[in-house]
């Protein structure tokens, strides 16, 4: 039997005592699961981290069930798309300073699901790549966009 990641979700949310209803999509070719809720606020958590953690562990009983599970992202509200985008438009803005002063630049710390983003992102972009270092006392690590060498 495969996975049902949408199926999983609203067990969770059920069974947390939630009134939701997800949406499944397809984004960039991964599958996005999201979440309409009155208490979107409780499900996004601060900064994201209630969102995140339901994330990983939706994502871990699909892994339980089926080893070759793709993982899914969810989303309350748009939230993670908004953030998305914002963090995008970031690392664009931080690529033309590289671009324009030759200087590598350093972005905040970011955990790995915010990194893959703008790594992903950044990809395409012949002029500049983009490398993630350790931060001590964190978990995160910050990314740095510089000339791509030649």
């Amino acid at each position: 039997m495969s996975a049902q990641p949408k199926v999983i979700l609203e067990t969770l949310l059920g069974t947390l005592g939630f009134s939701a209803t997800v949406e499944e999509h397809l984004l960039d070719g991964d599958l996005t699961l999201d979440v309409k809720a009155e208490e979107s606020g409780r499900l996004i958590g601060r900064q994201g981290q209630t969102l995140a953690d339901l994330q990983y562990v939706v994502n871990r009983i699909l892994f339980q069930q089926d080893p070759s599970a793709p993982k899914v992202m969810l989303d309350v509200g748009g939230y993670r798309s908004q953030a998305r985008d914002a963090l995008v438009k970031k690392a664009r803005e931080a690529a033309e300073k590289v671009r324009r002063w030759g200087d590598a630049v350093e972005m905040e710390p970011l955990n790995a699901f915010d990194r893959r983003i703008v790594h992903h992102a950044m990809r395409e972009d012949p002029d500049v790549e983009t490398q993630s270092v350790e931060v001590d006392g964190t978990d995160k690590k910050a990314l740095i966009l510089r000339p791509k060498r030649r």
